[in-house]
């Protein structure tokens, strides 16, 4: 099974990492970093590089695709070397999945087009744009398209697509093997749960704005 990871100038490391840390042990698995050329491609930060292994050509017809999110999203909204490689790598995919604003992406390509998603919560507005049904669920299956809300939700997707290809058994043996057992020092990770003042701190700072 080809598990392609798409990355891309300016994406979120833990949008990547995250889920190529459940998917990868998948009996079987092989993973791949992909994007438009190959080479070292920089995070948001730009202190941390992943090197795309192949370029996106290379790639035709991965199993899973997986589509990072990030700052670097925006600029890539009407790409169209990868728009067409998402549309032509889903027609035979098995999974087509996302995490944090890589849904965007999904939706730009027309993928995700009366199909529920999610992102990141500041993004779902964008989504709705493209004509997909946002929620405010952390992981959403849709058919064969799995998209994860924000950036940590990533984890949680891979994990949870382990169990939907591998058997419950496998799912909790990686979630087991990597210690996978969440307790946050705050109770703020949503929208619904933060102090109002950070909630309207962060969509005053928000990239995710309609025009």
């Amino acid at each position: 099974m080809q598990i392609a990871f798409v990355i891309y100038d300016r994406f979120t490391a833990l949008d990547v990492v995250g889920p190529y840390e459940m998917l990868s042990r998948l009996p079987g698995a092989e993973t791949v970093f992909v994007a438009e050329r190959p080479g070292p491609l920089r995070t948001e930060t730009g202190v941390v590089a992943l090197t795309a292994d192949k370029a996106l050509a290379e790639v035709p017809h991965p199993d899973v695709v997986v589509v990072a999110g990030g700052p670097g999203q925006s600029a890539l909204m009407e790409h169209a070397p990868l728009l067409d490689w998402l549309r032509a790598a889903d027609d035979t995919s098995t999974w087509t999945t996302s995490v944090c604003s890589g849904s965007l992406l999904l939706a730009a390509a027309g993928l995700l087009r009366g199909r529920r998603a999610t992102s990141h919560w500041l993004a779902l507005d964008q989504l709705r744009a493209y004509g997909a049904e946002p929620t405010g669920e952390r992981v959403v299956f849709d058919g064969k398209y799995v998209t994860a809300a924000g950036v940590s939700a990533g984890i949680d997707m891979g994990l949870s697509l382990v169990g939907r290809i591998a058997g419950d058994d496998v799912a909790q043996a990686v979630q087991l093997g990597t210690e996978y057992d969440p307790q946050p020092a705050y109770d703020a990770g949503s929208p619904d749960k933060a102090p109002a003042h950070l909630v309207e701190a962060l969509r005053a700072r928000s990239r995710f704005i309609l025009t």
